[in-house]
């Protein structure tokens, strides 16, 4: 039986305000972690945000928590090695994940950070959904499904946002959902709802506030 994978529903006024006053509050960077016993306690849940080099995971950050450099892009795909966290108003831990794919850097610092990953994904109980970025001028990549197996096998539910929707024609929204609602059948941990972004236009945005303000 095939999952129907639909796009997410515009949110009611109350999960809009929900995700309003959640975002609203004081967000600020609490600390970049590069080790498990890093972690910060685990006394609230947490979403995290991955995805690969240049999908436009910072810009979203940014765009979602209202600060233009909360999250700060590298110049340099792959430079990021840390799991960084965020608190938000009384609300869960935002924690962005490092790039993958293309990683200038040394193999044993790449294997060390990719392990890292592993170790968080399957072992942080307060993890409530993983937010997946594809890029919408390329959908879903052989470099994605890597970490789509990974949170498959770490039963960890995913959600897939869809970053630069402005940057493709709105004729070729169909195929891009249809190429994406097709890679994501085989993996049993993602969440039927595809959430369709842009941090440049703010399309989505509060739709991703209200989903994740809704989270417990």
């Amino acid at each position: 039986m095939q999952i129907q994978f639909n796009q997410s529903p515009e949110p009611d006024a109350f999960a809009l305000e929900r995700g309003r006053l959640l975002f609203t509050g004081p967000i600020d960077f609490l600390k970049g972690v590069v080790e498990m016993s890093g972690l910060p306690p685990a006394d609230r849940i947490e979403v995290c945000f991955a995805g690969r080099s240049n999908v436009g995971k910072s810009s979203l950050i940014n765009a979602l928590t209202g600060r233009k450099n909360l999250a700060r892009a590298s110049n340099t795909p792959g430079r990021t090695q840390e799991i960084n966290y965020f608190t938000t108003n009384n609300g869960p831990y935002l924690v962005d994940l490092p790039g993958y794919g293309f990683a200038q850097a040394p193999v044993p610092v790449v294997k060390r950070w990719q392990d890292l990953l592993r170790a968080y994904l399957g072992g942080r109980q307060t993890l409530r959904r993983v937010f997946v970025l594809v890029d919408a001028r390329h959908g879903i990549k052989k470099v994605d499904e890597e970490i789509l197996d990974l949170l498959d096998r770490s039963a960890v539910t995913f959600q897939v946002v869809l970053t630069k929707i402005d940057k493709i024609n709105v004729k070729d929204h169909e195929k891009l959902l249809e190429q994406v609602k097709g890679a994501l059948q085989k993996h049993p941990a993602a969440y039927p709802e595809l959430i369709l972004t842009s941090s440049e236009k703010g399309e989505g945005i509060e739709t991703l506030r209200a989903i994740i303000s809704g989270l417990n």
